[in-house]
């Protein structure tokens, strides 16, 4: 049973609209749409067909008590006096015709209540073989009666036997509605923008893009929220100034720290020992460079236009430097709006972690539908699959050493994640048709 339930509501689902504009103003729409459907539908039901019902019953009455008059009543000739009572006392125009066979019945109109309903009530009412339509002269309906001896010919204004002023009714109903969704579409559309502002304004700034000109609008829970972004921001830009601040004291203190010890090996000379002190020094700065790199982050970065082929090229260069064979696509706009630093980081760390563990590489990068894409391939020893989230950790270090960057500190896949998801992105690891790994970079842009 519950399984029963489930199926339709996520049929349902499936089929909603997804943004909040569609939805709400399907909520408005829905309900009047359903209200003037009943109020149609009792309207036709109750009204259009009784009031036909009526009028045409005393329509049929009139003509049968014609009938009545005349095959009761000696009539004058031509009838005269006979027309002249129908049309002054029930308005309706007679005609009294030889006996002719009555023409083959015409073609009914798919809905047509008025046929319906009067062809049944002279069948009932007058017994009497007839000819009707409904349809030829549209302010008129035409009735003829077959009396044996002569043709009874009636021309009745169509007002008389139906409620021709229903789609009045209904054009009024259908008018107040659209004019009633208009005035929806309008209120709901100012109150919903200031919600998409302040989602836009969210979302550059988890990009770590500018957000100028915002000011809480709207209703007063859609400024409680905005204010509250507000205030979250600021602490935000609070906090990373505070770190920047702190890791540009550490960072100054420990290269002072490793200047001095630089020049006081260089006065002790070249011996062996002291060549291995220097070597562990240089690794150490290119860790401390990289541990500030990391928790660093984008920092204050701000973003703009770079050349993404350059970058590419810079950073294919690089790893040819060290040994790798490398192969270069890349489709779209080549200009793309990223932090320049943090994204050259990114596809830096990324590149020559494949050209350390690979000796062929293929970089494809394409710019289009507001992403930028990167897909980095290399034949190297790959990573286990089980083990691609967690490559991405700080310091985590796999036996075959694919999470390591040139200093060894296991930072590099992390920075690049890091990286991409400042961008509003991600870093996705899977398998490289060349059978090694295939990182796919994908940043907004």
């Amino acid at each position: 049973m519950g399984n029963g339930l489930l199926v339709p509501g996520r049929w349902l689902h499936a089929r909603l609209p997804k943004r909040l504009f569609p939805r709400s103003l399907l909520i408005v729409v829905l309900p009047l749409v359903i209200l003037q459907s009943v109020v149609a539908y009792v309207f036709l039901q109750r009204h259009w067909e009784l009031v036909t019902q009526r009028l045409s019953e005393a329509t049929t009455r009139d003509i049968a008590a014609l009938i009545g008059i005349l095959e009761a009543y000696p009539q004058d000739p031509g009838y005269k006096t006979f027309r002249e009572i129908a049309m002054r006392d029930l308005d309706l125009s007679v005609q009294v015709l030889p006996p002719t066979p009555l023409p083959p019945p015409a073609d009914k109109p798919l809905f047509s209540l008025l046929d319906r309903t009067l062809s049944r009530l002279i069948s009932t009412q007058i017994q009497r073989p007839f000819w009707i339509d409904t349809v030829g002269r549209s302010d008129y309906v035409e009735i003829r009666i077959d009396l044996g001896d002569k043709v009874l010919r009636i021309f009745a204004r169509r007002s008389q036997t139906y409620a021709s002023n229903a789609h009045i009714f209904l054009v009024w109903m259908v008018g107040a509605s659209l004019v009633l969704i208009g005035i929806a579409v309008l209120f709901l559309r100012n109150q919903i923008r200031p919600i998409q502002t302040l989602a836009e304004a969210a979302e550059r700034f988890g990009r770590g893009q500018p957000v100028e000109n915002f000011r809480p609008r709207g209703a007063l829970e859609v400024r409680q929220a905005a204010l509250a972004f507000m205030e979250m921001r600021r602490r935000i830009e609070r906090q990373l100034e505070q770190r920047t601040t702190m890791l540009a004291g550490v960072s100054h203190d420990l290269r002072t720290i490793l200047t001095r010890f630089r020049l006081e090996l260089a006065m002790l000379g070249d011996d062996e020992e002291i060549e291995a002190l220097k070597q562990d020094v240089d690794v150490m700065n290119a860790m401390l460079e990289a541990y500030l790199a990391f928790a660093r982050g984008d920092g204050d970065e701000q973003a703009s236009l770079v050349d993404l082929t350059t970058m590419l090229d810079y950073i294919e260069d690089e790893a040819v430097a060290r040994g790798a064979v490398v192969r270069s696509t890349f489709e779209g706009e080549p200009m793309v709006s990223v932090k320049p630093m943090a994204f050259g980081r990114l596809l830096f760390n990324v590149v020559l972690n494949a050209a350390r563990y690979g000796k062929t590489i293929e970089i494809s990068g394409r710019h289009a539908d507001g992403w930028i894409t990167v897909i980095v391939d290399d034949d190297g020893p790959g990573i286990p699959e089980d083990q691609r989230e967690a490559v991405f950790r700080p310091f985590f270090r796999l036996d075959s050493a694919r999470n390591q960057d040139q200093t060894g500190t296991g930072l590099g896949l992390t920075i690049a994640r890091d990286a991409a998801r400042g961008h509003g992105g991600d870093v996705v690891l899977g398998d490289s048709p060349l059978g090694g790994l295939r990182v796919r970079v994908r940043v907004p842009g």
